[in-house]
């Protein structure tokens, strides 16, 4: 499979016309040869926020939630820990910046896409599992589902807001477009709820294997290879009938 740049990575073959979801911009400054990046201190406050919440996700995925204390991530933000108290008044505080920032602004793009697509339920199906794959496994997030899983029973809380700002958003989205192609014809009729469960269960399991097994070296994943298999699983079972042409025919 070809990689792209984005959050939408398509293989050769499939539909490339239609336009893609692009990933936001990063918090941070980036230097140029006009602009060079300040210290972080000397950064302007309305920028401080979104620096500190990026510095607590690093901090949160690389420690865990328990180990991770407020002034560790001051001192990765390079600031003090009252300048972290100014505006996040707690560590679940800063948990749900950190969550918003990095991976509801792929939601709401993807909402928007489906909102105004106009192509086939097929189409935008895909598109939206290889988007949400691209958004978890490339970002800073990718260590999120393994931390949850971890410490959801010691802070329910963060484990809440993970649920419903992340997963439960993105599950009645793609509900949206399992309906939208029920309702069209273009795919049988299946257990709605349980067939984006399904869907999405091989993507966050293989993002904790990434942060376990794979990072021990204890066993390798394709995630190419992966990702393509469970797409195609996917399609086969909800399409009524394979476009014809297609490669999942």
């Amino acid at each position: 499979m070809t990689r792209r740049k984005g959050l939408i990575s398509r293989p050769r073959g499939t539909r490339s016309d239609a336009p893609r979801i692009e990933p936001a911009p990063a918090a941070s400054i980036r230097p140029t040869s006009t602009s060079p990046l300040p210290p972080r201190w000397r950064r302007l406050p309305e920028q401080r926020p979104a620096h500190i919440s990026s510095a607590a996700l690093e901090a949160f995925v690389e420690n865990g939630f328990a180990a991770t204390r407020l002034e560790d991530v001051a001192r990765r933000a390079g600031v003090s820990k009252g300048t972290v108290y100014l505006y996040f008044e707690s560590k679940e505080a800063l948990f749900q910046a950190a969550v918003r920032e990095t991976i509801v602004p792929f939601i709401e793009r993807a909402e928007r896409r489906v909102d105004g697509f106009r192509g086939s339920s097929r189409d935008l199906l895909e598109e939206l599992l290889r988007g949400w794959w691209s958004a978890m496994h490339e970002s800073r997030a990718t260590g999120l589902p393994k931390l949850i899983l971890a410490e959801s029973s010691k802070f329910p809380e963060a484990a809440r807001v993970f649920f419903d700002e992340v997963v439960q958003r993105f599950r009645r989205l793609l509900a949206r477009v399992v309906r939208r192609g029920i309702e069209k014809g273009e795919f049988r009729q299946v257990d709605v709820e349980y067939t984006v469960r399904v869907a999405m269960a091989p993507m966050v399991m293989a993002l904790i294997w990434k942060h376990s097994m794979v990072k021990c070296q204890i066993d390798g994943i394709d995630f190419d290879r992966q990702l393509n298999t469970l797409v195609d699983l996917v399609l086969h079972g909800v399409m009524r009938r394979p476009a014809k042409g297609s490669r999942h025919e």
